[in-house]
């Protein structure tokens, strides 16, 4: 499959924003800073890579999707122990987050963050939402747990060179995306924190996915799953599934996107017209007068 060149008419854009601002506030230096002498190294470099999306992609229909708490979406309900291997950002990081939701409304980009629902989820919603329009998506992120969203048409980039369709999930863990989530449940992650079933390793859990094809057919199949061919360590498989059933629906429920992230009635649809930034606007923003130009010059592409 081919990967979109420009997005403009057959791709909404996602972007989860987090990736981007990490990925500046760690290879940026804190010395760059506004007017105040606060950091905005995050900012700039997140600032950079969404004008060079705008620039270079002419998106007709893009959003960008925030978390707002490492503590309270609903997964912490369900496991208070999800994500909590994740030290919480800094104030100076925190900071540059809301100044990163405020740059996508001088943009004119849609942009969405919840206390219950993760950005992921976002991304989940809107790209369900742009595939009842018969419209793929392009999710900008280094997340893997994204690939469980992608259908035909619909891309996973980087943000840089690498890109993934559906077939990339296949390739890389041996089961298709929508059998990833599945899969995590088995394997965990240690990223987020699911426990996954103690003592099933990524190969393992593949394996038996490719075998059942879905949890709830493995579970309803544990009898036989000690006599798999060419599964190594079947029976000591089939005894760790059994003693940890629960975290396994437990880690399924951690790891599957929920659909219901309030979308209510934001517009993703774009256009150099949207674009309210002035001068006065970016400088409070911390951001200078390079990044005011470059705003300026996308107000000449077509819209």
């Amino acid at each position: 499959m081919q990967k979109p060149g420009n997005f403009g008419g057959s791709h909404r854009v996602l972007i989860d924003a987090s990736v981007f601002i990490f990925r500046a506030w760690f290879s940026l230096p804190d010395s760059i800073t506004d007017d105040s002498g606060r950091p905005v190294n995050a900012l700039q470099g997140f600032s950079a890579f969404l004008i060079s999306v705008l620039r270079d992609h002419s998106p007709d229909d893009i959003a960008v999707c925030f978390d707002e708490s490492l503590s309270t979406s609903f997964r912490n309900q369900i496991d208070p122990n999800y994500k909590a291997n994740r030290p919480p950002a800094p104030e100076e990081l925190k900071n540059q987050f809301a100044r990163c939701r405020q740059l996508c409304g001088e943009l004119g980009i849609a942009h969405f963050a919840d206390a219950l629902y993760e950005a992921d989820d976002f991304i989940y919603a809107l790209a369900a939402q742009a595939r009842a329009h018969n419209r793929a998506s392009v999710i900008a992120s280094r997340d893997k747990d994204l690939l469980q969203i992608l259908q035909a048409g619909d891309w996973l980039w980087d943000g840089a060179d690498k890109w993934r369709d559906a077939a990339a999930c296949e390739t890389e863990f041996g089961v298709s995306s929508t059998q990833f989530v599945d899969y995590q449940a088995l394997a965990g992650d240690t990223v987020d924190n699911i426990p996954g079933v103690k003592g099933v390793g990524a190969k393992t859990a593949a394996h038996l996915i490719q075998e059942f094809g879905s949890l709830e057919l493995l579970y309803q199949n544990l009898a036989n799953v000690s006599a798999i061919s060419g599964l190594r360590g079947a029976a000591r498989a089939a005894t760790l599934l059994e003693t940890h059933r629960e975290d396994a629906f437990r880690s399924r429920q951690l790891a599957q996107l929920s659909g219901d992230a309030p979308l209510g009635n934001a517009d993703t649809r774009w256009s150099p017209n949207n674009i309210v930034a002035s001068r006065e606007s970016i400088q409070h923003l911390g951001l200078g007068a390079g990044t005011f130009a470059a705003i300026e010059r996308l107000k000449t592409l077509d819209p």
